[in-house]
Order: structure tokens, then C-alpha cells, then sequence
């Protein structure tokens, strides 16, 4: 996947309208939203799902809905459903405004329904927010589940350990966020391209390694995959003490045609020499996926001890 980002950074889908609100800060923001969610100050409302379920049912007509969330952390589980499209969350920084959840699969849970915010009404923006999902003991407990068609997040935090983001399908973006995990956590078979992004990968339990990537393409004629560009896949502070104790790699296929490409992105001393890791052991899809990495660099970009599989390429 490789949008056209020469619309000021931004992908060809986004108008000058929404780049300009994705860019804008403190007042200008404000002055823009339809409802503004506060904790405990001035605001219409103390919940998030509950200020897009009013924006949403009193828009006029069908324009963007903007809904501004103060600082603050939101312990909530919200789910923007198919028939709310153009909803923009905007927040105070990935530091302040958080959305939190704790839902798990170990909890009773599917990895669907685990995810703290779940967005499937297309169009969807996010900006200056941190979504998060405890762990890790929890199992798979995703942060942001997106099936959201044309989404595109800004400047957001993603939080978790086990499947962090689950791009599950439809075109999205994202652009100069910061994401956190252990296995598999980002996920999925949507069209999707991390831009400018730092990927800290976090201590997993013992006897655990770390897998960046598990995409899942199912049928060679999707026009899906997993593309990375210009960001840094490091070591989070909780696994840089014990960083020769775990394993990284940069990714393992969840089905038989997946695929991601990794390029132009600085690669930490953190990941495996082989680079890519087999799905439980076994020969599943090696002849069959699409993994490619392009200039490269850092201490782990070396591509002379990589995978021999048909489907990898450099």
C-alpha cells in the first residue's frame, strides 16, 4: 500500500476542510467542535459515546461531526457504528486525553469486542488522543479496532500488548503516531499505511516473543496489506534492560497470502537478524505471502541473515 501523500502530507482523500481541522490547535479546535466532552470542567458532556451518539443524531446534514475531548482519562468503551460516518474525535495530546479500557479475551471476550474504541461508520478522524487497553497478562485486548473505510488518525497514541490495533478492514492512514505492544499488535487485513509513526515494542511475558506485524490476507486478489514507511521500530524502556532475554520480529502471517512492506524506516538492534517470524512453527504460507522490506537502516536493517522464504523480498 502507498497513498499519494502529496495532499500536504495527507492522503488524496482528505479535503483542505479536514487536513486544516487535523492540523489546527487549542482554540481553533474548540471553536469548531459540535459537542466538547469535559471530565470535570466546562463541557456538554462527561462521556464520549454519549456526545457522538448527540452529535451525530443532530447533524445537519452531512457534514463532519466534531466532537473535542478535553484532557483527561475516559475509562469507556466506545463503538462508532456503520451509520456514523465523518466523526472526528480531537483531543488535548496523546498525554492528556486518554480513552481507556480493559477488556480482554482472557475476561470472556472476543478480540472484537475487546477493543476500547471500535470505529466502522467511515471517514473517521482522530487527532491528539491516546487509546489504550490494559495488559499483559490480559491475552489479546485490543486498543482500536478500525473497519472504518477512508479513516485516517493524527498525532494519536495507541496502547496496548497483544493485538494493539486491529486494522481489520477498508483504507486507512496513519500519520506521526506513537504505538505500543508485544505480539501481533498491529493486525488485520485492511489497506492500511503507518507513516512517520515510532513502534515501541514492550516486554512480553516469559517464554513470549515479540511479532510486530500479523496481517491477514486471505485471498491473493485483496488489494489489501500492511505498508510501513519512514518510522522507527524501537525498544520501549521496560524492554531495553532485558532486551537479550525476548525476540523481535518484525512480523508472521496470520493468513496465507499476507503481506507487509516495511521501507525506508530505522530499525533498533532490537530485531532478530531472520527478521520474520513463522506462524506457530510450522511452514504455513511461506511460499505463499508478500514480505518485503526497501533502504532500510539502523543496527537491525542488515538483510543478510533474513529468511530464505519465496515470499520474502528485498
Amino acid at each position: 500500500m502507498n497513498y499519494d501523500t502529496s495532499n500536504h502530507g495527507f492522503p488524496g482523500w482528505v479535503t483542505p476542510g479536514d487536513r486544516k481541522l487535523l492540523q489546527d490547535v487549542g482554540l481553533a479546535t474548540a471553536s469548531k467542535a459540535n459537542v466538547i466532552v469535559s471530565k470535570d470542567g466546562p463541557g456538554d458532556f462527561r462521556s464520549i459515546q454519549e456526545a457522538i451518539n448527540y452529535a451525530v443524531d443532530n447533524r445537519v446534514g452531512e457534514g463532519r461531526v466534531v466532537v473535542y475531548v478535553k484532557k483527561g482519562v475516559y475509562e469507556e468503551n466506545i463503538l462508532i457504528n456503520r451509520t456514523m460516518s465523518k466523526v472526528t474525535l480531537v483531543g488535548d495530546g496523546v498525554r492528556y486525553t486518554v480513552i481507556a479500557g480493559n477488556r480482554s479475551v482472557s475476561a470472556g471476550f472476543t478480540t472484537y469486542s475487546s477493543a476500547t474504541v471500535g470505529v466502522d461508520g467511515s471517514g473517521f478522524m482522530a487527532r491528539g488522543i491516546t487509546f489504550r487497553n490494559t495488559g499483559p497478562e490480559a491475552g489479546q485486548a485490543v486498543a482500536l479496532r478500525s473497519a472504518s473505510d477512508l479513516s485516517l488518525f493524527y498525532a494519536c497514541s495507541f496502547e496496548g500488548y497483544q493485538d494493539t490495533i486491529f486494522a481489520q478492514s477498508q483504507r486507512q492512514f496513519y500519520k506521526s503516531c506513537y504505538i505500543y505492544g508485544t505480539i501481533d499488535f498491529i493486525f488485520g487485513n485492511a489497506a492500511v499505511v503507518f507513516q512517520s509513526c515510532v513502534i515501541y515494542v514492550r516486554k512480553p511475558l516469559l517464554g513470549q516473543a515479540n511479532i510486530v506485524t500479523a496481517q491477514g490476507r486471505g485471498d491473493p486478489f485483496q488489494n489489501t496489506g500492511i505498508s510501513i514507511q519512514y518510522c522507527r521500530i524501537l525498544a520501549a524502556p521496560d524492554l531495553k534492560p532485558v532486551l537479550g532475554s525476548f525476540k523481535t520480529y518484525l512480523g508472521r502471517p496470520w493468513q496465507e497470502f499476507s503481506r507487509t512492506v516495511i521501507m525506508k524506516t530505522y530499525l533498533d538492534d532490537l530485531v532478530d537478524p531472520e527478521g520474520w517470524s513463522r506462524w506457530a512453527n510450522s511452514d504455513f504460507a511461506l511460499s505463499t505471502l508478500y514480505y518485503g522490506e526497501y533502504q532500510n537502516f539502523g543496527p537491525a536493517a542488515p538483510t543478510d541473515n533474513r529468511v530464505k522464504w519465496p515470499g520474502y523480498h528485498i
